[in-house]
């Protein structure tokens, strides 16, 4: 099967989209950016070629079940085992590199020390490992580092004060390994993933084993068919950090375009609220861009001013919105500048108003700026696209589509719940284009 790979490389996240010949999407991908775009690329094209794995099993699988139900049953178990058969594997190469840490001059005088509380808190991490892949299992993030991060530290504080160890040594440990280990994503072969996946499954999960001798020759069957990498576009902040030929680099602005006409072909205008940037898009009835705007180099107003307020509030980012959705009354916030962000806070909470008041603010006063730059750009017509990470934030979308009715009146807001993709979309679309071309 031929493919055309779009990696959209932002400030915060990398993501990828794998589009078949017929203009399907059959896998997307994910991860975090941090700085490393050759790794993240790599990462989130794996990502979106397991994803594409499961679309072919779920077309395989639905074929020849005709409620889907057992079918659906046995391919959430798949992937929760698959999953954790990866989470094992990281964590393996966790403790090895943790361990490889003993031989630093740093840790010459605890080696002993530490290597005991090593092992003990990489048992304790293993013990639970099937716990966080659970049917039930909520998990804040899917991304290793997070996982990983947050439960070593839970045991090693644990860990270290039964044993005697000072806990600052056990997480140091983790720290200079970490960005090791995710600097190198998970090699083998996919396959055998899937296999051992399928075999941990039946293992645990007795009850799905009625048809399992169907569903395991159909999967063989999916795993039979070649994802051939046709094309790859690159675009987003960090595209020209790789070393991507000219003819295999587009404009994000291009790709937002692109990406939002397909998901949505009435479209007329974008906004797009990225981690570093906000860009205000209008584009014709064949998703070419007609016109666009964007803010200045400052980052405020963007995915990361609020990553800046979540660390100031000392809350997670995805908690920012529904806090901001409690408030009734929203603060009045001068400034969305980051570098005042943190003072104008403090000031605000040691007066006494309510967080919740000064996040509604603050998320009003986004979307202000979002609308001031959209209206350079053209303005709002029907029909409307948000997309970008700040979409999935309901705080920001409920203040956008107050705006837009009092600047606008009625119109249609598209926002789909893949919108993070966008990009990614445009650029495998283009991907495709060049080969069909």
């Amino acid at each position: 099967m031929r493919t055309f790979i779009g990696i959209d490389l932002g400030s915060t996240t990398t993501k990828a989209v794998l589009l078949d010949q017929n203009k399907e999407v059959i896998g997307r991908g994910i991860t975090n950016s941090r700085s490393n775009y050759a790794t993240a690329a790599r990462v989130a094209s794996e990502e979106a070629r397991i994803d594409a794995r499961f679309t072919l099993f779920r077309r395989a699988l639905h074929a020849g079940d005709s409620g889907h139900e057992h079918s659906r049953e046995f391919l959430a178990a798949l992937e929760r085992n698959f999953r954790l058969v990866q989470f094992l594997e990281q964590l393996d190469d966790l403790e090895e590199t943790c361990h490889g840490q003993l031989k630093s001059d740093r840790f010459a005088s605890v080696a002993d020390a530490l290597k005991e509380a090593l092992h003990e808190v990489f048992i304790r991490l293993r013990a639970e490992a099937p716990l966080l892949y659970a049917p039930e299992a909520k998990r804040k993030s899917d991304f290793f580092r997070d996982i990983a991060g947050s439960r070593y530290h839970v045991h090693a504080e644990a860990v270290a004060r039964e044993m005697g160890v000072a806990l600052e040594i056990v997480l140091n440990a983790y720290d200079k390994s970490i960005i090791e280990v995710e600097n190198r994503p998970p090699g083998g072969e996919l396959s055998e993933k899937f296999r051992r996946g399928i075999a941990r499954m039946l293992d645990t999960d007795s009850h799905i084993a009625d048809g399992e001798g169907d569903y395991t020759r159909m999967i063989e069957d999916a795993l039979g068919i070649e994802l051939e990498e046709t094309y790859l576009v690159g675009t987003g902040y960090g595209r020209v950090t790789l070393p991507f030929s000219k003819e295999h680099i587009r404009s994000e602005i291009l790709c937002h375009g692109l990406g939002a006409h397909m998901m949505y072909p009435a479209t007329r205008t974008v906004l797009d609220i990225g981690g570093q940037d906000t860009k205000g898009i209008q584009i014709d009835g064949q998703g070419i861009v007609e016109n666009f705007q964007m803010n200045d180099r400052c980052a405020a107003g963007c995915g990361r001013y609020l990553g800046y307020i979540a660390d100031e509030m000392n809350v997670g980012l995805h908690e920012l919105g529904p806090l901001a959705m409690k408030s009734n009354r929203p603060a009045r916030i001068n400034s969305t500048c980051t570098v005042f962000a943190g003072a104008e806070l403090r000031d605000r909470l040691s007066l006494g108003e309510k967080r919740e008041d000064i996040l509604a603010g603050l998320h009003r006063a986004i979307i202000l700026r979002a609308i001031s730059i959209i209206s350079r750009s053209g303005g709002v017509t029907d029909q409307f696209t948000f997309t970008g990470g700040v979409a999935k934030n309901e705080a920001a979308v409920r203040e956008l589509r107050k705006l837009i009715k009092e600047n606008y009146g009625e119109v249609t807001i598209n926002i789909n719940p893949d919108s993070i993709y966008t990009g990614a979309l445009g650029a495998s679309e283009f991907a495709r284009r060049a080969i069909a071309s």
